[in-house]
């Protein structure tokens, strides 16, 4: 039976390696490899070998934690560029500084100046400027103002007064400027030139009658405000199509309201009201033929912007109006729409707003006019006063004149007797 060789066992170590044999790496066995760091060999003449080690968040936190407390230069810190740790420069911390108040102007200066380099303070750096006010300043700039003469004086404010009615669905404020501009518009349209000249049989004199006979009409039949105004719209318009003679004045008169009531109120006096009321001057089969006639003329055109409607309108804007306030308008409109002369010379909107500025001259309303009234009335005051003028003479006028129905009407203390105040001064010495 053949036998096999035995190797005797070699001495790990000991053995030489062949020099056919493949090298194998130089690889150190995974495990503590604190002897290896801690064994560095430093060859004179040579810089010392830098160890990398893995950058992590918190390493690199810490490194630019220790350089901003120890006030270091820049530090080096490694960083991976295609997967080769490189040097990246880290920006040096900013010292912060306390800032006292000086009387001149501070400048923020950089990193650059705090490590003691000179700055140039000829050209200040752009951006970094920062203007600070003194008293001496502010008090210098304020008594140049005054010296010249152009201190800011606080500018009337326009009172926004429909924010109360945002609520209100019948206020319809979202429409309520378009359509007072529509107004303003139309306000033209409505007007009516002399027609006098034209009426042989009719006087001014004659239309104040009728109209200050219908103040006491329309106050008999406790109508609203509305009523008259359109009441007398209806009748200009048509004494302005048609020649009339002076006994059917009063017929076109009657007739007139009568159509007004069933344009504006909900329970309108009867025909048969009206006969009563004239003492039968006219039939009620007369006034239902004039009542036609007018229509026709008029082509039922009755949606008109009369002085009411911007009354109404004024009236708020002057902002917390009371009682007082809002019977002298009335008053006032009133004796105007009765004035012949004011009417062909004066819109429905210009009548209105004089009538707004003569009533808060007459009750000291200061100021007498303000910038939401301007605003809303789209008239100054020197644009009002030729029409506050000739209401205020009216007003003057109305106690000794032969017409009283509007001057009884508001001498009523329901109406808080404003008729018996005294008219505005400041137009008396003119009228």
């Amino acid at each position: 039976m053949d036998t096999r060789a035995v190797l005797a066992p070699q001495p790990r170590g000991d053995g030489k390696v062949n020099g056919n044999e493949p090298k194998r790496s130089q690889r150190v066995a995974l495990g503590d490899r604190t002897n290896v760091e801690a064994a560095q060999v430093e060859i004179p003449g040579k810089p010392p070998v830098q160890i990398n080690r893995p950058i992590t968040r918190s390493f690199h936190a810490q490194l630019l934690a220790n350089a901003q407390k120890n006030n270091m230069n820049p530090v080096l810190v490694p960083c991976l560029q295609d997967k080769v740790a490189v040097n990246r420069k880290c920006a040096p911390a900013k010292k912060l500084t306390k800032k006292k108040p000086l009387d001149e102007d501070v400048l923020v200066r950089s990193s650059d100046e705090e490590k003691g380099k000179p700055v140039n303070r000829s050209k200040p750096l752009q951006g970094s400027r920062k203007e600070v006010k003194t008293l001496t300043s502010i008090l210098t700039t304020r008594s140049k103002a005054m010296a010249c003469g152009t201190t800011n004086k606080p500018k009337d404010q326009i009172v926004d007064f429909d924010s109360a009615d945002v609520n209100d669905e019948l206020a319809v404020v979202e429409y309520v400027d378009d359509m007072y501009k529509f107004y303003k518009l139309e306000k033209d349209g409505s007007r009516v030139g002399d027609y006098l000249e034209s009426q042989p049989d009719l006087n001014s004199n004659m239309r104040s009658i009728l109209i200050n006979w219908l103040i006491e009409v329309h106050r008999k039949f406790e109508l609203m405000p509305e009523t008259f105004y359109l009441t007398v719209n209806i009748i200009d318009r048509y004494l302005s199509m048609r020649i009339v003679s002076r006994r059917e004045l009063q017929l076109v008169g009657i007739s007139s309201m009568v159509i007004a009531s069933k344009y504006e109120e909900v329970w309108a006096p009867q025909v048969n009201d009206f006969v009563c009321i004239s003492d039968d001057a006219y039939t009620g089969n007369q006034i239902r033929v004039m009542e036609k006639e007018i229509l026709g003329k008029l082509e039922w055109y009755l949606t008109v912007p009369t002085p009411y409607v911007f009354l109404a309108r004024y009236i708020k804007a002057s902002i917390s109006p009371d009682d007082e306030m809002k019977n002298m308008v009335f008053f006032l409109a009133e004796l105007g729409v009765m004035h012949y002369q004011t009417i062909i010379l004066y819109s429905p909107s210009m009548i209105a707003a004089a009538a707004v500025y003569a009533a808060r001259c007459t009750l000291n309303k200061t100021p007498f006019w303000t910038a939401t009234l301007k605003h809303h009335t789209g008239y100054s005051e020197e644009q009002l006063r030729e029409c506050a003028k000739v209401l205020v003479g009216c007003h003057l006028k109305a106690a000794e004149s032969n017409l009283k129905a509007a001057y009884c009407k508001y001498s009523k203390p329901e109406f808080g007797a404003v008729a018996r105040l005294t008219p505005a001064k400041n137009f008396q010495s003119s009228s």
